[in-house]
């Protein structure tokens, strides 16, 4: 399986513009710019969307994992942080909330650490990635 994405830009990097868009087309033409990266503007950001594909890939991976230890969540409410210092992602932190019934918290630890460690994004972040959560 194969994604692709495309970006285009005009202009210098500070007062410049650029669009976004997806193979499945959820973005199209979705404005990005100096000021939605590193200021308050209106769009999305490189870091905006790595933090929601490593919040997406791990509550996903999460449920896989649960289900091969024989449970399944009836709700997993993760928050991605991406730290951005210096032009170098520097962590990734995982927040996760879950609603898993029958499990104990040693079984949840485990399956918490199993998909942090092996996400594909995970594996594709050269960061420090740290995870919180809470069984509730």
């Amino acid at each position: 399986m194969k994604r692709f994405a495309n970006a285009n830009w005009k202009g210098t990097g500070k007062e410049g513009k650029g669009t976004l868009s997806t193979q499945s087309t959820t973005l199209s033409n979705t404005q990005y710019s100096f000021s939605s990266r590193f200021e308050e503007g209106v769009g999305t950001n490189p870091e905006e969307l790595a933090a929601a594909a490593h919040s997406g890939c791990f509550t996903m991976k999460l449920s896989f994992v649960l289900n091969a230890a024989g449970f399944t969540a009836d709700n997993i409410d993760t928050r991605c942080d991406i730290a951005l210092e210096d032009g170098t992602i520097t962590s990734s932190h995982l927040t996760v909330k879950a609603t898993v019934p029958g499990i104990t918290k040693e079984q949840f630890d485990a399956a918490i650490a199993d998909a942090e460690a092996n996400c594909p994004i995970s594996k594709l972040f050269n960061t420090k990635i740290t995870t919180e959560a809470t069984l509730v």
